[in-house]
């Protein structure tokens, strides 16, 4: 009987991609590979790569290149390439990377993880492994989870409607198609049952969830929410407009839903939201963010932007600026404008110049820098309660309900015996230099104060 095929793999891009790579690892876990944390040990090197922006493509190669370096010099058998880059490119990427052994288009990876099995047993098998077609939004199987127990993300749709200038995702991964609410109600279940206590939603569109099958968004919050345990739902990836208001009395007063809200509006000048194509206006943009704080009282908001988008000026980014501060924007993130091939921004002959559009990130930067360092110090000497995440000896690594897990912050728990997963309630002592939290169990910190 051979040895089994011992695989490693590298993970790249967002949480959508992250689930893609839980399940390819279960399906090779399946088929009887041993599933490898560390490239030394592997036979098979595999990258489930990423193709949102330039840099992410940049990095992805990056990757490919050092696993074909490994194979070079003897440390893998083999080497496969999977994923966004994959769907995108498809056969081109095989004349670029001879020395690549398998390159697989987004699937349910049944096939990719027989392939991968075979590559180690030196059995010689196909090159290249098309999709056949779109995905199907069924739910996702068994996955490896790759996240600490305390979370996990649960997808709740797959692929875009929307005609972003800038965005090549609709290209990649298709129209919008929701996923029936029981394959999702039967994943979150299976989730709880593993210990999970959040149920991180995700989709390349939250808020249009249900659209296609005659339902809505907060129907599947609110189911999620009532399924028995102890966890919790928090929303990431809602699309501004078209805004499913039936969230707010869910967000508002739901035990089980956290008051936060992931929800990219990319700018706030009309002129520039018009040439990306996004729905709406700045005027719009703010209507929706002040009804979402007056009538939920306590939300935390999280956005993303992105900024050199052609046509951009000076004036345009101090209203962003000034955006993020009246809001009091410190949970974003912000990317530089990339030309996509594809998308109707490729074809604009102005562009911002790359110096300019990083001048404009850093004081974008430093404005919500500001602002997230102002909120967290007036946090300084409150009670609150956190999720474990991660375990360093009598340190935790944890979370407030403020805080979605790898975008935003963390509170660092010192003299922390919580198991990962608990809910504990930290006194707050102070900041460290990047305005996470740093913490000491309630008791603790109660009993410090108490010291003459």
């Amino acid at each position: 009987m051979s040895e089994p095929t011992t695989v490693s793999l590298v993970h790249l891009g967002c949480a959508r991609n992250l689930i893609d790579s839980e399940v390819m690892l279960a399906r090779m876990a399946e088929q009887g590979c041993v599933v490898s944390g560390a490239l030394e040990d592997a036979d098979v090197g595999i990258v489930n790569t990423c193709s949102f922006i330039g840099p992410a493509r940049a990095e992805s190669e990056g990757v490919i290149r050092d696993l074909i370096e490994r194979k070079r010099r003897g440390e893998l058998r083999a080497v496969v390439v999977a994923g966004c880059l994959v769907q995108r490119y498809r056969h081109a990427l095989v004349s670029r990377f001879p020395e690549v052994d398998l390159f697989a288009e987004i699937s349910d990876y049944s096939a990719l993880a027989g392939a991968v099995r075979d590559l180690g047993r030196h059995v010689e098998g196909p090159r290249y492994l098309a999709a056949g077609g779109l995905r199907e939004p069924e739910r996702e199987g068994a996955r490896l989870l790759a996240t600490p127990g305390s979370y996990a993300y649960l997808r709740i749709s797959l692929g875009c409607d929307h005609t972003c200038a800038f965005c090549a995702i609709p290209s990649i991964r298709g129209p919008h198609r929701s996923k029936r609410p029981e394959a999702v109600l039967d994943e979150a279940r299976e989730l709880i049952g593993a210990g999970v206590k959040e149920l991180v939603l995700v989709a390349e569109d939250s808020t249009a969830w249900g659209r296609d099958i005659g339902s809505e968004l907060p129907a599947l919050v609110e189911a999620l929410a009532e399924l028995d345990g102890p966890h919790q739902v928090r929303i990431m990836y809602a699309y501004p407009h078209h805004f499913p208001w039936g969230l707010v009395p869910l967000l508002r007063d739901h035990p089980r839903v956290v008051k936060y809200l992931d929800i990219p509006v990319q700018h706030v000048s009309t002129s520039v939201l018009r040439a990306m194509r996004r729905a709406g206006s700045g005027d719009a943009v703010r209507a929706i963010l002040d009804r979402l704080l007056s009538e939920v009282p306590g939300i935390t908001l999280r956005t993303t932007l992105l900024l050199g988008y052609p046509g951009e000026t000076e004036a345009d980014v101090r209203e962003l600026i000034e955006f993020v501060r009246t809001y009091r924007l410190g949970r974003l993130g912000a990317f530089p404008y990339s030309p996509e091939e594809g998308t109707h921004g490729n074809t604009l002959v102005e562009r911002v110049p790359a110096e300019v559009i990083e001048r404009r990130l850093a004081a974008l930067f430093a404005a919500r820098d500001e602002v997230l360092r102002a909120s967290q110090q007036a946090l300084v000497g409150n009670t609150l309660e956190v999720l474990v995440d991660e375990l360093h000896g009598e340190h935790a690594i944890a979370r407030t309900a403020m805080d979605a897990p790898e975008v935003d912050l963390v509170a660092e728990v010192r003299g922390c015996k919580a198991p990962v997963g608990a809910r504990i309630r930290v006194g707050v002592a102070g900041l460290d230099g990047m305005a996470n939290l740093v913490c000491r169990p309630a008791q603790a910190a109660r009993a410090k104060d108490r010291r003459p």
